[in-house]
């Protein structure tokens, strides 16, 4: 009979090697994604596509300039609406809501919204802006990707800013600094490393939605002239070239599925690369 050590070392390597069998299972699907769409999409990744508009229909060529500068210009305005309410919410959760039944309220909304399905939010935009307006706009599909980031903001800097040592705040009250400029020069500092990992997950998160923007910023065929315009995003435009019966408008939206990818990685490498565990976040 095998002594306990020697069991507990086996039993030790054995669960080591189902884990590792168990992650590289979850790898599979996420490395067969990327092979595919970048076999598909990378022959016609060209600079002509990252700065043509798109060309008639039948016509072959064009690209998706404006279709990436209208993601850009949506991410902007999502950004404006979503991040300063979603950060100040998390800085009132962590220092002013322990125990507090707003607070509470509070974060129970943020939790239910961040599992609104995303064609639900673009509705209430849709209901709220593009029918007063009488017309589809960036600034409708900025708004609904707005409120996609304010759940997933608030939680993170609530989180982040929780780990912040309570002795810093100590130190800077018996200075006799008062609490909201210890909150805004002390506490924020420290953790701005990890409400920006937060920031940068929540833009990675919209950066990929299609349902809510066909309802808000639907498309456009040319150049942003301004928010209150429908806009193309590279979702929507990947969405319509893939459905359509046009074989280069097929390869089109491979290319336009594999910049967005790299955007998104992007973004998420960027996230995980600087900032690799709760600890160094708040450096």
């Amino acid at each position: 009979m095998p002594d306990y050590q020697t069991y507990r070392r086996l039993l030790d390597r054995t669960m080591v090697v189902l884990c590792g069998l168990a992650a590289l299972f979850a790898a599979i699907p996420l490395v067969s994604l990327l092979a595919y769409v970048l076999f598909q999409g990378f022959h016609r990744l060209d600079w002509t596509f990252l700065t043509s508009l798109p060309t008639p229909v039948g016509v072959a060529g064009g690209g998706m300039a404006n279709a990436i500068l209208g993601t850009v210009t949506l991410v902007l305005v999502a950004s404006c609406v979503g991040l300063p309410i979603g950060i100040l919410a998390g800085i009132y959760l962590s220092e002013y809501g322990k125990k507090n039944k707003f607070a509470w309220s509070v974060r129970f909304t943020a939790d239910v919204l961040s599992g609104v399905p995303s064609i639900v939010t673009g509705i209430v935009a849709y209901t709220l802006i593009v029918k007063p307006m009488h017309n589809f706009s960036a600034l409708a599909g900025g708004v609904a990707l707005g409120f996609m980031m304010i759940p997933i903001t608030t939680r993170t800097t609530e989180e982040l800013v929780k780990m912040v040592p309570h002795s810093i705040r100590e130190a800077s009250w018996a200075l006799g600094v008062s609490q909201w400029r210890t909150i805004l020069s002390i506490v924020i500092r420290t953790a701005k490393n990890g409400i920006l990992t937060g920031v940068l997950l929540s833009i990675a998160r919209i950066a990929g939605e299609t349902a809510p923007l066909l309802f808000t910023a639907f498309n456009n065929q040319f150049w942003p002239k301004g928010v209150n315009e429908p806009t193309a995003s590279l979702t929507v435009q990947v969405f319509t070239y893939a459905i359509s019966p046009f074989k280069d408008w097929q390869d089109q939206a491979w290319t336009g599925a594999l910049v967005l990818l790299i955007l998104v990685l992007a973004i998420n490498g960027t996230a995980k690369l600087f900032f690799k565990n709760p600890r160094e976040m708040l450096r």
